[in-house]
This record gives C-alpha cells, structure tokens and sequence, in this order.
C-alpha cells in the first residue's frame, strides 16, 4: 500500500514499512541517503520511526528530559509530497555551523534548497551525500545533548 502523499506523515511503524510504503524511486532515494546516515552515525543515537519520518535520535533511556517526551532528535528522513527531506539538527546548533554547512554545499554546485535545519531534495543527485555524512558525524550523543541542555537554560532563564 502506497502512503497518501496528500496528507504528509506516514502512519508506519517501522523503517522497512515505511520504506516500502514509498514508490519505488523514492524508496531508492530515500535508502541512499539512510545507507550514508547509518554509516556516519555516532554510537549512542538510534534509528526509529517518529514524527511520521525516519528519525535519528537520542533513547529516552539516555535523555529522558525532553520538552515533549518523545527522543530527541538528531536527524530525519522523509518523503514528502512534493519532494523528500534530510533534517540535519547538527548545523541548528550555531549559526557558524550553518553557514559553514550552507557554503559547503553550494560549493558542490548543486541547488541548495534549505529550511534552518532541513534540506530538500527531488532526486539523489540533488543532494551532495559526502557533505550529509560529515554533518551527521559531526557531534556525538554527548556533545549533542550539551548543546541542547545548554539551549533549554537559556529558555528556562528567559522565561523567569
């Protein structure tokens, strides 16, 4: 059964429903990308299916203290209606990673289509997968939730 591209969040519960849930040049799109994330990969994050995407994230065993008490997450992966999605956390946590990551991938000439932390793609060759791989082996679970622990202060203390 193909998933409703109308309505963007998938309902499978895991990876490989998922996977074939998508027609199959997504599919093999979508596995390219997945094959250099779990290659790159730091120990410590796990891949599971949350939010409706591939999600690469920190087990509520190791961080329990989450601001909607589900994993936090590292990275993700989706096929969306018009269009698939990596969703890169790592370059959200300062805008010098951003701006290193956003230089870095125009210097691969290709089309740089990019929310804050997403990066959108029609097809494999859009996407410069070396650059994907190094931004996901770029912060491991420990300095990852520093960064994180680090950003929920700042709210906390401006709230007060």
């Amino acid at each position: 059964m193909l998933a409703d591209y109308n309505n963007m969040r998938s309902e499978a519960n895991t990876v490989e429903s998922y996977l074939n849930s998508l027609p199959e040049e997504r599919r093999e799109t979508i596995s390219a990308v997945r094959k250099v994330i779990l290659k790159n990969l730091p120990k410590g994050f796990e891949e599971a299916m949350n939010c409706g995407m591939i999600s690469y994230q920190i087990p509520l065993s190791v961080y329990p203290d989450t601001y909607n008490g589900q994993p936090l997450m590292y990275a993700a992966l989706a096929s969306q209606k018009n269009h698939m999605a990596v969703y890169l956390m790592a370059i959200y946590t300062s805008g010098e990673s951003r701006a290193k990551f956003e230089t870095a991938y125009k210097a691969t000439g290709k089309r740089f289509d990019a929310g804050k932390a997403c990066v959108r793609f029609k097809k494999l060759d859009d996407i410069p997968l070396d650059l994907i791989g190094q931004v996901i082996a770029s912060i491991s679970v420990k300095k990852y939730i520093s960064f994180v622990d680090k950003v929920q202060s700042a709210r906390k203390s401006a709230k007060r």
